[in-house]
């Protein structure tokens, strides 16, 4: 992978040789780069108006009828085939490039949480509604709104420019990343299984998600870049009896403790830590009425994290033996759940590698950066399963703020600086292009 500068009084061409396995291609189109910049720069405005409407009314997955509603309409406004009501309240539509060329998939989540707002913003979030049964306030804590402005400004972008486009972009908007409703399906893998990346099939698909981190800087992972999600849940059975006499019973609160503590020792001695890494996390622990009685029953639950698709199946097998035989010992039994979440998101190392020096010119010098994985998780997972995948990282904390104490994703206090939205929708348009000119 090469790029090349040449000076010029108005303009810098550049010219990227790009790799594809089977493939070398060098191709250069300085105009349609620089239409792509000045359409986006124009537009800058109408993205924040939609990202502060979309975050003034926030919607919880499956329940997105006003964001998908106002997506499908602008989609349609510029005439592109647009399907509604994909995985309940997901759109999908396809825009036709001039030229041949291949197929590329843009993807955005459209989902809030059920998170009260704290951050003093004029159009900070007032929604409040229902969810499994308690009233709980509704914020865009993830930044959803973000990536949905960031790709409704991606297509009209894209769209503005479809007669020089060598290819076919298909724009995924998704609900219920952060998970359908108790008793519900949603999600990445409900859109697959409805369609999402069929007629026409994309050869890749891109997408990004705001973190804290210098406002506009890009950061992307080769391999492994997010973890796997599994629900995890243990009930540790014993024998009830007095709290004073406890030999008299089979206590399974201790027995519970002691599982805790073992099961962190399956991730820090018996898997090879310089593999990847894993998280075992018991964040819940139930069991008992009163001091004075011990219970017949313990009920914990948590998270198991892997950033290794073996190694996710290798930590369950530890975990059910670790949990088991440690109540074993102790006369109780463990009956150990584990429920398959979200798998590892990977993204392609060789489209990753490919798609670097667009990065490093759409961020500027220095501001796109090789990122260590993280052990969150994302259903984007999902469709990087299907077709080679590149998530990125887009830094949204305000310049000069301590990244010691800035608000993190899913906090009520979570901030981002609008400053990054022109960045997210360049990066979007110039990895599309730059990957069909590759391609064709």
């Amino acid at each position: 992978m090469e790029v090349r500068f040449w000076p010029s009084s108005t303009v810098a061409v550049v010219v990227l040789s790009l790799c594809w396995p089977g493939t070398g291609v060098t191709q250069s189109d300085p105009d349609l780069a620089r239409a792509l910049d000045e359409r986006a720069k124009r537009i800058e405005g109408q993205v924040i108006e939609w990202r502060r409407d979309i975050h003034q009314h926030p919607e919880l997955g499956n329940h997105e009828f006003r964001t998908a509603q106002l997506v499908a309409d602008h989609l349609r406004s510029m005439g592109m085939e647009v399907r509604t009501e994909v995985a309940h309240t997901g759109v999908v539509a396809v825009l036709r490039g001039g030229k041949p060329g291949p197929v590329v998939a843009l993807r955005a989540d459209m989902d809030a949480l059920p998170v009260t707002e704290q951050v003093d913003l004029p159009f900070a979030s007032k929604v409040t509604t229902i969810y499994n049964g308690r009233e709980v306030g509704v914020m865009h804590a993830c930044g959803h709104d973000n990536h949905t402005a960031i790709l409704m400004g991606a297509a009209q972008v894209l769209a503005e420019v479809s007669d020089s486009l060598p290819g076919t972009v298909k724009f995924i908007f998704q609900p219920a990343e952060e998970g359908a409703p108790e008793g519900e399906d949603g999600g990445a893998d409900l859109m697959i299984r409805e369609g999402a990346l069929e007629d026409p099939s994309p050869e890749v698909v891109f997408g990004l998600h705001v973190f804290p981190g210098e406002v506009g800087t890009i950061g992307y992972t080769p391999g492994g870049a997010l973890a796997s999600a599994d629900g995890l849940r243990i009930v540790v059975r014993g024998r009830q009896t007095h709290g004073a006499m406890p030999w008299g019973g089979i206590d399974p609160v201790v027995v519970a403790a002691q599982i805790v503590l073992g099961l962190q020792t399956v991730a820090s001695r018996q898997l090879d830590v310089t593999k990847a890494a894993s998280v075992i996390t018991v964040a819940s622990i139930h069991g008992g009425v009163r001091g004075n009685i011990i219970p017949d029953e313990v009920v914990m639950e948590g998270t198991i994290r892997s950033l290794d698709h073996d190694m996710q199946s290798e930590i369950h097998q530890r975990v059910r033996r670790t949990a088991q035989l440690i109540a074993e010992s102790a006369g109780a039994t463990a009956d150990v759940s584990i429920r398959l979440g979200v798998p590892v998101t990977v993204n392609d190392p060789d489209l990753t590698e490919l798609m670097v020096p667009t990065l490093e010119r759409v961020a500027g010098e220095g501001r796109a950066f090789l990122k260590p994985p993280t052990t969150g998780a994302e259903d984007f997972s999902y469709f990087a399963q299907q077709v080679p995948g590149l998530y990125l990282s887009l830094g949204v904390t305000p310049r000069g703020a301590n990244m010691d104490t800035v608000a993190v994703n899913h906090s009520p206090k979570f901030y981002a600086d609008e400053e990054a939205l022109l960045v997210g929708v360049r990066a979007l348009v110039h990895m599309t292009v730059d990957y069909m000119l590759a391609r064709r």
